[in-house]
């Protein structure tokens, strides 16, 4: 199968998921600049999971330039993927409107955990599917970058309810880790 459906498919996915999200910022009713100040924490939620999605698309984007051909192990894989992106919205807006307390803050962890999981299957179907010598299976290898986040989010689902304000600089953490795409497969591409 050729890949431009799959990639059409999940971005149009991911553009709904921002969408959601900021419908659920809510437009103060006065014109005072105080009314903001309780608006803080789901701002701050939005920001955090609109720059996840955004990394999610790009890193998706960018390792789809070396992907030749999917199948339908890939298809599934990818919307296990969109299946956990999807339910950003939701932990976004409970943790957000809840300040950031520690059960929504655990939920919403254990979602980009479930996300870095699920990326990290997909990247391995595309290797495995494309052969051990391909350009994909060569530019990722053995994915570190995807096993350690798999670990941290573990380690800040399980430290939320020491502090989950601690738990959302880890996330953040995390983020700042995949904003640069792997430049192996830059290089790939360039080649």
């Amino acid at each position: 199968m050729h890949k431009g459906r799959l990639e059409a498919f999940s971005d149009g996915v991911l553009a709904i998921i921002i969408t959601i999200m900021v419908l659920e910022l809510k437009i103060p009713h006065t014109d005072d600049l105080y009314e903001l100040l309780p608006l803080l924490p789901i701002f701050l939620s939005y920001f955090l999971s609109f720059i996840y999605v955004g990394i999610y698309w790009n890193n998706h984007h960018h390792v789809f330039q070396i992907v030749k051909h999917v199948n339908g192990k890939i298809l599934w894989a990818n919307l296990n993927l969109l299946f956990w992106l999807s339910l950003l919205p939701f932990a976004t807006a409970w943790s957000g409107e809840n300040s950031f307390s520690k059960t929504p803050v655990a939920m919403y962890g254990f979602i980009l955990l479930m996300a870095s999981v699920s990326f990290y299957i997909l990247v391995k179907s595309l290797a495995s599917s494309h052969g051990s010598d391909s350009d994909i299976a060569k530019s990722l290898g053995g994915n570190l970058k995807g096993k350690i986040s798999i670990v941290i989010y573990a380690l800040a689902i399980f430290l939320t309810y020491y502090s989950s304000y601690v738990s959302m600089f880890i996330y953040l953490f995390v983020a700042i880790l995949w904003i640069i795409p792997d430049k192996r497969v830059e290089n790939i591409v360039q080649e």
